[in-house]
């Protein structure tokens, strides 16, 4: 003790902020000077009696002395406060090998590099810059701990001491520490603090690869400008949405050929057909039952051709009455009618310019119509409603119908050169009853298309709910499939599983109805049918064999037997 004073160890170790503590190796005190006595809440008398290892744990002095393991600014929580924590041997003359450790609390320190870096002439430059021009600025460590904070941020957060503290416990909504965490900048980003919204960027400081801290702005002078500034940016966002919703439903197509679901040949032949269709230009006619999926592959269609990146317009012509058709198709002039726009309006073929427009329920539209149809195209060019001069334009036509336009022609419903004109690539879309072997697959699909929507878990669904949904015609097609479990997923129990019960009606009738699919022998029909219900009995009993021969009325050998012909599986 009295040669380490000699050296005058002690009373350089009073002038630093730091606790310092120097042991022996048994853990003894040899020194220890006021701070570290603060700290540790023990006098220098006291620690002299007492083994530090155990009364102190946090310092690392077991591992040091034991284990020679040592520590270099560690961050150590003990008993709710969090210290940084270094230690290092050191050999003095006539002693042996003494344990120095050097801490403070994470506080006490983060506000002692504060002090330092607020005296650098570097910090004196940032303070002008942050107090004198009146900035909202935060500057944090590494650990998201305020190092700075501009006179006028700590005036709007109500704090004057904000240095030492984490910036998520200063600012709310605060994203700082998150930048420190990608090491990547947020710029412009909208943030509310205190029931208010403002716009502000974060950048991180990096020192070479390593993020050492970061440093955040608000983006406005006081608060008159905050509240005004609020006020746009709310009205802003509020027209932006507005636009963007209506420009991707009006102009943009969303699916594509991954999108489309089911493997079956009849899927598989009708995809590769609508594949060639979406490299050629020309017009594309697609035929099927209602809810079949003719506007998924009409945007398949063109988000696959050429014309991707033109606009995608669909037109309803079935929703449209016939008065208004012509001008919503070919637009109109100023003046053109009574309640016409005064700068009057493109119709939906301009907007389809460079594009693809799908003329849906195309054999609805009415007899009048189809002529001008038809010039659109042979020339190439449409003439607005009260126009003088025609307008060129560049458009694919994909049209789509439910009804046989054959039938049409023959009772005088469809010209006959419009239908020639469009039955350019023709795709017949397979109805779902024809399919059957594709219902899984586009279930699960719908499901999660579904759940998202509806912000609902689902399960699965049980294995006799699936065998109804086979054996049902699917009169509306997918659109019917996706309504059915729609409807189920709003039924169901805490087990959060599909069950037969969860269908409606006329499906669970139809359970036991028997589907004589062509070139089938009834043989294969009986087979099918007897394979299906020893399944589903097994799946109802745990599969328990000698319970499900009972229930069968058949034998335990020969139920073996069965499951062994059809190849069932646990």
């Amino acid at each position: 003790m009295d040669n380490m004073r000699i050296h005058g160890l002690d009373t350089l170790m009073e002038h630093v902020r730091e606790g310092i503590i120097c042991v022996r190796e048994n853990g003894s005190v040899v020194l220890a000077n006021t701070r570290a006595c603060e700290i540790i809440g023990m006098s220098l008398e006291k620690m002299n009696g007492v083994n530090l290892k155990f009364k102190a744990p946090f310092l690392g002095i077991g591992d040091a002395t034991e284990n020679k393991k040592f520590m270099h600014e560690d961050h150590v929580t003990y008993e709710g406060d969090v210290y940084v924590v270094s230690t290092f041997p050191i050999r003095l003359e006539n002693e042996a090998s003494i344990i120095c450790c050097v801490f403070n609390n994470l506080v006490a320190h983060q506000k002692l590099k504060a002090k330092v870096y607020e005296d650098s002439r570097d910090y004196d430059v940032l303070d002008v810059l942050m107090n004198t021009l009146d900035e909202w600025v935060v500057v944090v460590d590494e650990n998201g701990i305020i190092t700075r904070m501009s006179k006028a941020y700590k005036d709007f957060n109500q704090d004057q001491s904000p240095e030492g503290k984490h910036v998520t416990d200063v600012i709310e909504n605060t994203r700082m520490h998150k930048v420190i965490e990608a090491g990547v900048p947020e710029l412009n980003d909208v943030q509310y603090i205190r029931g208010n919204k403002m716009v502000a960027n974060r950048v991180p400081i990096k020192r070479g690869d390593r993020v050492i801290g970061a440093v955040g702005k608000v983006i406005f002078k006081d608060l008159k400008d905050f509240y005004t500034l609020s006020n746009k940016i709310s009205t802003l966002q509020s027209e932006v949405a507005y636009y963007k919703e209506e420009l991707g439903r009006a102009r943009a197509a969303k699916y594509s050929f991954d999108m489309i679901i089911g493997g079956s040949e009849a899927t598989e032949k009708t995809k590769s057909m609508a594949r060639r269709a979406a490299k050629t230009d020309s017009n594309v006619l697609i035929i099927g039952e209602s809810g079949t999926g003719k506007e998924l592959f009409a945007h398949a269609i063109h988000n696959d051709s050429s014309r991707r990146f033109g606009p995608f317009v669909k037109v309803n012509c079935a929703a449209i009455p016939g008065e208004l058709l012509e001008s919503e198709l070919f637009g109109y002039e100023s003046g053109a009618f009574t309640g016409a726009r005064k700068d009057g309006k493109k119709g939906k073929f301009e907007l389809a310019n460079k594009g693809t427009i799908l003329l849906d329920e195309i054999g609805e539209m009415p007899i009048e119509m189809q002529v001008k149809l038809l010039r659109v195209l042979q020339e190439r060019e449409i003439d607005r409603v009260g126009g003088q001069d025609p307008i060129k334009v560049d458009v694919r036509i994909i049209a789509s119908t439910n009804k046989v336009l054959e039938d049409l022609v023959e009772e005088g419903l469809f010209r006959e050169d419009l239908f020639y004109r469009l039955n350019v690539m023709r795709i017949n879309l397979t109805p779902i009853r024809e399919r059957i072997e594709e219902i899984p697959s586009i279930t699960e699909a719908l499901i999660v298309k579904l759940t998202e929507r509806l912000g609902l878990y689902v399960s699965g669904i049980s294995p006799e709910a699936m065998n109804v949904m086979m054996r049902y015609e699917w009169p509306g097609n997918i659109r019917e499939l996706e309504n059915v479990l729609e409807r189920a997923i709003n039924l169901l129990d805490d087990d959060l599983f599909i069950k037969a019960a969860h269908l409606p009606d006329k499906l669970i009738k139809n359970k036991y109805k028997v589907r004589a699919h062509k070139g089938k022998l009834l043989q294969n029909i009986i087979e099918e049918m007897e394979k299906e219900i020893i399944q589903q009995t097994l799946e109802e009993n745990d599969f328990n064999k000698n319970k499900t021969a009972k229930i069968l009325g058949i034998s335990r050998a020969g139920l073996y037997n069965k499951i062994s012909q059809y190849h069932i599986k646990q």
